[in-house]
């Protein structure tokens, strides 16, 4: 009596197929290039370029100049280092670098000419005892700098060893010695034809640059001599932005409480 007609076991007949749609066949059939979808599967397509900065494997002197910086921005650092943050601006190591390219002493080459010429004129054969106008390295510097004759001291932010220059702003400062921080080494090398120089003493200049040199001594004064903030703050404690975001919230929650108990929360 249930059973259904046309079907011998009473089960019903399962519904055709959908059909496909007509004009989409159509459409891919008359288009020129057909939309073939990549494999990016072993033997498949080429992948397409992507940034492996994160994934490459860092030479380890670049790993440990990197994690260097990274606990100097994390780690309280003493005034004694922290001063060499404080450097020079484009503007000043421009006008700073124009007078030192004109006092920059004379390489060997120049030095064999000069005294080849002064052999071959009997007449001008006397040596003169002037100085150089333009020492480097750490015991000429700090000689001239204790006998007075340094009127300017260039440091580099960057030595290694911090402990070769760490004292030396210090001692500019109880000698009445103008002093600036300058970065990069390799630039001091330039002026004095060597590739790295830690510290750099101007002795003296010509008069025509005279004006220069005396407004330079009076701005790097009052920017290192006499500013406190410099040789005087700590450096370092910058938390990175996880942390500084946990720091937040737990400050937000500690208002809240304080608000809900002076009962000033809405």
């Amino acid at each position: 009596m249930g059973k259904k007609a046309g079907t011998k076991s009473g089960k019903s007949v399962p519904q055709a197929p959908l059909s496909v749609n007509k004009g989409a066949q159509k459409k891919s059939k008359d288009s020129l290039f057909e939309k073939k979808a990549r494999n990016f599967r072993i033997g498949g397509d080429i992948l397409p370029k992507i940034d492996l900065t994160r994934f490459v494997k860092w030479p380890k002197y670049v790993r440990l100049q990197r994690q260097k910086r990274i606990l100097v921005q994390r780690l309280k650092v003493p005034p004694s280092i922290a001063q060499f943050q404080h450097t020079l601006d484009k503007s000043q190591f421009t006008t700073l670098a124009r007078l030192l390219k004109k006092i920059t002493p004379e390489t060997k080459a120049q030095k064999k000419e000069r005294l080849q010429g002064e052999a071959k004129n009997s007449k001008s054969n006397k040596k003169g005892s002037q100085l150089p106008k333009l020492q480097y390295g750490i015991n000429d510097v700090v000689s001239a700098i204790e006998k007075q004759q340094a009127k300017l001291v260039v440091i580099a932010h960057d030595v290694d060893p911090v402990e070769i220059v760490c004292w030396l702003p210090a001692l500019c400062r109880k000698m009445n010695v103008p002093y600036c921080v300058v970065k990069g080494k390799s630039r001091l090398g330039q002026f004095v034809n060597k590739k790295q120089v830690s510290a750099l003493a101007v002795t003296g200049v010509e008069k025509a640059d005279q004006k220069d040199l005396d407004q330079l001594k009076e701005n790097f004064t009052a920017s290192f001599n006499e500013n406190v903030n410099v040789h005087r703050k700590w450096g370092g404690g910058i938390q990175g932005v996880k942390s500084y975001h946990i720091t937040r919230a737990r400050q937000v929650m500690l208002e809240k409480e304080a608000a809900k108990k002076t009962g000033l929360a809405m």
